[in-house]
């Protein structure tokens, strides 16, 4: 374990250099950069809702910056076609024959900007890369290159001109996060860097995609003790039988609990923020702190729970006090 320990202080050095150099031009949001980072740790994609202004786009282009990898931006708007996303075949009149030509999806880092204006179909053609991290364009399937991540913004369901985001897609995304306003001195110190015009500081890569990947080996090797992997599926089975849990009040207003794609992904999750802390293993506190954005976009209310004004955030705060920590 202390090998380990040493083998993880070397290879997670690397994260509080990405911190100093975001400072540069994202000021407070550690939340949503530490989740993004998780997210690029464990190999997962994220979903960022906030109204618009939040520097959502902003600190995932920063991100792309500091690990120096292929960064493509898709602003998916209500005429966009899933050609336009993934791919086509061109036909070559000299050649007489037709060609790829591959569209944004194949980069390392990919925004998915206001994802919810697209329809349905649109939504739809990420599935595959998500899933499979490849693309099939006619009769070829090519693979996307690693690391291969999609950070995808929306706005609130409520505003104008949105969709909403399907299931299976939702699914897909290991977390999904809420972002808020900044406090008052965050925003006050945005409004001295920003409020000026010219040029913004530049950013300099402190790492790169071999390492992220060297990264995602010792993550694998982090220990997790056989009572916090209970204490994961506890809190995963809590979202679906209740009643077993002493939460039978929770049985009305639950209609879909967590699918086990949020077993693996709290596992993930919770191991690479065990990383990012320079450990070797995994505690409940690190559970605790990331079950929120794993299980939130996972657990499906009743109409009973719409009409009480409960959200999925307030059942599983009941679920983290109710269910007994190891």
């Amino acid at each position: 374990m202390q090998a380990l320990g040493e083998k993880i202080e070397l290879h997670s050095a690397f994260i509080d250099d990405i911190h100093r150099e975001l400072e540069k031009v994202i000021v407070g949001q550690k939340y949503m950069i530490d989740r993004l980072l998780i997210g690029l740790l464990a190999d997962g994609h994220v979903l960022l809702e906030g109204v618009p202004g939040l520097a959502k786009t902003l600190t995932v282009s920063s991100l792309a910056q500091v690990i120096d990898t292929k960064f493509q931006r898709i602003q998916f708007t209500p005429d966009l076609l899933p050609a336009d996303l993934i791919g086509t075949l061109i036909y070559n009149q000299k050649e007489a024959e037709f060609k790829v030509k591959k569209g944004p999806i194949f980069s390392n880092i990919v925004l998915a900007d206001e994802i919810n204006r697209s329809p349905a179909k649109v939504q739809s053609a990420l599935l595959e890369a998500m899933q499979e991290k490849q693309v099939t364009i006619s009769e070829t399937t090519f693979p996307l290159d690693k690391p291969f991540l999609v950070l995808a913004t929306q706005n609130p369901v409520e505003q104008e001109g949105t969709y909403t985001l399907p299931e299976a897609q939702v699914d897909r995304f290991m977390l999904k996060l809420k972002i808020g306003y900044p406090t008052e001195s965050e925003e006050l110190e945005i409004m001295r860097r920003m409020a000026k015009t010219g040029d913004k500081p530049e950013l300099k890569p402190v790492t790169n995609a071999a390492k992220i990947l060297e990264a995602r080996k010792v993550i694998n090797e982090i220990y997790v003790d056989e009572k916090v992997e209970k204490y994961i599926v506890d809190l995963i089975f809590a979202t679906r039988y209740p009643d077993k849990f002493n939460l039978s009040d929770l049985k009305d207003l639950i209609s879909f609990g967590a699918s086990p794609r949020a077993s693996i992904n709290l596992n993930l999750a919770a191991r690479a923020h065990a990383f990012m802390e320079h450990r070797a293993y995994v505690t409940p506190d690190d559970v605790r702190t990331i079950a929120m954005d794993v299980m939130r976009h996972r657990i499906i209310p009743t109409f009973e729970a719409e009409a009480e004004d409960i959200t999925p955030e307030n059942i599983i705060e009941k679920i983290l006090m109710t269910v007994q920590v190891p």
